[in-house]
């Protein structure tokens, strides 16, 4: 019986990368922490960061259309010429994986221009657990099979947070942290995106500049499910240039109310208590 082969790029090939990565990345079990070079991105590359990319990429040339690919490990790919841009994370929380942490992913976005906002497919996998997250423009967000939506009061049950420079990040989002009723700073940019567009998140927050292939899949997860996300500062992200530089801040709410007292508290306007929370 012959491989299914897809004309377009679509969910399926994606979620075919991703039982493919289930089945072939050592979820759990001992993993080599000893690096085998430095990325594109400039990071260190792990074994595993190379073993998926490489399933993600051996994935997509089952499509048969142009794709540039924007790869934390390899940079930027054409296949078939170039065409639609697939920007990959193959293993967003790799420390956490060398680490023996249980809590990392694989993200995939596919745009149709060169913006933030032209993102219309991403594809978010726990390596850990298996929960697929996946969203279509204009077709919502799913979990597992099933329509996600975003939390729906303003109370900060729990933040998410990513703090890369600890010293100059914590201090800006202390006043957000502080009037939490739970925080959490789990290691995985889109994976954390992925459970804030769930519900399961309140409000996420990177004060320090992120690349494009770090939130994307969350992005639209995140749209799709009815949330709000936009920079530090408030501004919408959308123009963003989807490439291999740092490019924004990050700040990610279940709705907009949540994200309108997240940014006062921020910018220090006023204070809050627990109990208006």
């Amino acid at each position: 019986m012959h491989p299914v082969k897809y004309l377009h790029m679509n969910i399926e090939i994606l979620k075919s990368i991703g039982r493919r990565l289930l089945r072939e990345i050592p979820a759990g079990k001992k993993i080599s922490k000893d690096a085998i070079g430095i990325g594109a991105s400039g990071d260190k590359t792990y074994p595993i960061d190379k073993m998926a990319e490489d399933i993600i990429l051996s994935g997509l040339e089952r499509s048969e259309e142009g794709l540039t690919i924007i790869s934390e490990e390899i940079g930027i790919r054409d296949i078939k010429g170039g065409g639609t841009i697939v920007l990959i994370d193959p293993v967003d929380g790799s420390r956490n994986a060398i680490s023996g942490i249980p809590f990392y992913c694989t993200s995939i976005a596919v745009a149709e221009g060169n913006s933030v906002g032209d993102i219309y497919l991403s594809y978010v996998l726990n390596l850990i657990n298996g929960d697929e997250f996946w969203a279509e423009k204009g077709e919502g967000g799913f979990l597992n099979g099933e329509r996600i939506v975003t939390q729906k009061d303003d109370i900060f049950y729990l933040t998410a947070y990513e703090a890369q420079s600890p010293a100059k990040d914590v201090p800006i989002i202390i006043p957000l942290l502080s009037e939490s009723r739970k925080t959490r700073c789990f290691g995985a940019t889109a994976l954390d995106i992925a459970y804030l567009a769930s519900g399961s998140i309140s409000v996420f927050a990177n004060p320090s500049p992120s690349r494009s292939f770090d939130f994307a899949g969350g992005w639209l997860l995140v749209q799709e499910a009815g949330g709000v996300f936009t920079d530090m500062q408030g501004n919408p992200i959308d123009n963003i240039e989807l490439s291999l530089k740092k490019s924004t801040s990050l700040l990610v709410s279940g709705n907009a109310r949540l994200h309108e007292k997240a940014l006062r508290l921020i910018r220090g306007d006023f204070p809050l208590s627990i109990s208006q929370a």
